[in-house]
This record gives C-alpha cells, sequence and structure tokens, in this order.
C-alpha cells in the first residue's frame, strides 16, 4: 500500500518498492537501482539467482504501469559498475519506453555519458524543480527541498521481546527526503532519527509511517 505525503505544499506518494512519485510533475523518482550488480556478484562466485537480475525491470515495469509518469528520474548509482550483460538487458529495457528518462548521476554511475545520450537519456549532476534539489548525494542548498539517495537508509525495529527487524525506509529530515535503495542486495545504512526526523518503513508490501 502506498503513503501519500505533502512536502512544501506538495504531493508525493511514496512506494513499497522504494520508489517515489511526484504527480504534479508527473515524475517517478528511483534512486540507487545498482544494475550490474548481481552479474558482479555472480562473475566472482557468489550464489546470486540469475532470477534476481530480471527483478529490478520487473518492479520497474509494475511501477510505470500504476503512475504512467511522464518523467523516470533515476537519483545516482544506475549501474553498479561498468558495463556487463546488465547493460544490454537495459537498452532493451529502455527502447520500449515511451518516458523521458534523466539520470542524475552518483557515485558509482562510471559508464559514459555518451552512451547514456545515445539512448536519448538525460544526464545530469543535479536538477532543480520547482523548490526541489534532486542529487544522488545528500545536499544542503538554501530554499531548496533535496530530493536524494546513496544512503540507503534503513531502520531497526525493535519488539517488547528483544527482536529486531531491519527495514528500508524513506528518511524525511527537515529539508530533505532520503529514498531507500531500489536495487536488491543493496545493504541498508540503519539510520538513527532525531525528534523531528520521520521515517517511513517499507514492509514489503506497504509504507508505514514509523512513530
Amino acid at each position: 500500500m502506498n503513503l501519500n505525503i505533502r512536502i512544501k505544499n506538495r504531493d508525493f506518494v511514496l512506494h513499497p518498492s522504494g520508489a517515489a512519485y511526484w504527480p504534479e510533475q508527473e515524475i517517478l523518482l528511483i534512486a540507487d537501482v545498482h544494475l550490474g550488480k548481481i552479474s558482479h556478484f555472480r562473475k566472482h562466485g557468489s550464489a546470486v539467482p540469475v532470477t534476481a537480475i530480471a527483478n529490478n525491470f520487473r518492479k520497474m515495469d509494475l511501477l510505470i504501469k500504476e503512475f504512467d509518469p511522464e518523467h523516470i528520474v533515476f537519483l545516482g548509482d544506475l549501474f553498479h559498475s561498468s558495463a556487463n550483460m546488465e547493460w544490454d538487458m537495459f537498452e532493451d529495457w529502455h527502447s520500449n519506453l515511451d518516458q523521458q528518462v534523466h539520470l542524475v548521476a552518483g557515485n558509482h554511475d562510471i559508464i559514459s555519458p555518451l552512451k547514456y545520450e545515445k539512448l536519448g537519456i538525460r544526464f545530469f549532476s543535479e536538477v532543480e524543480v520547482d523548490e526541489f534539489l534532486l542529487s544522488h548525494h545528500p545536499e544542503e542548498r538554501e530554499g531548496l527541498f533535496n530530493l536524494c539517495g546513496h544512503i540507503h537508509p534503513g531502520y531497526k525495529m525493535q519488539g517488547n521481546g528483544k527482536q529486531v527487524l531491519k527495514l528500508s525506509c524513506f528518511f524525511q529530515s527537515r529539508q530533505q527526503l532520503i529514498l531507500p535503495a531500489f536495487g536488491d542486495f543493496t545493504g541498508n545504512y540503519f539510520m538513527q532519527p532525531e525528534q523531528e526526523d520521520r521515517v517511513y518503513a517499507i514492509t514489503g508490501k506497504e509504507v508505514i509511517l514509523v512513530t
């Protein structure tokens, strides 16, 4: 189940996949897919099932079907490293899109921008839209609310019996919303929220505000 929130009097939809949708701008925001990471692990002997490679594309297809965005903005680390077999899969996936795709470059995005431009994908270091700054790394910019990734935020929920549930989350502070990593096998950095921060945990099928 999605969760609707408001930031600076704009509506945003938080999706259990870790993506966010901005209806006013018709923008689908996705951070840290890390395509190619699974192939990289398999190449070096990790027992990651090959079926997991297609899961990122399946999830993105479901999001496009649900929201029908005009734009898809990847907030960095679309690819984990250099091009491998998953680049060919990405090219095939992109060829079937009607949406304009934008990539805000992350620290892992070492594939040449020329390869993206050849596909018609727009490549940026950061983007300003309305009163929002879209970036990969968390940034502070006066007068702008930052939408970003990079951190792979997570949250540990503790029960009365000392059990711990580790979940990915959207992490909102006063002038920033950090999106969770979208890709499989990406790991989490567990956040320590302060009093005014908000944690929107992803349980698998829904997004919930942690109180």
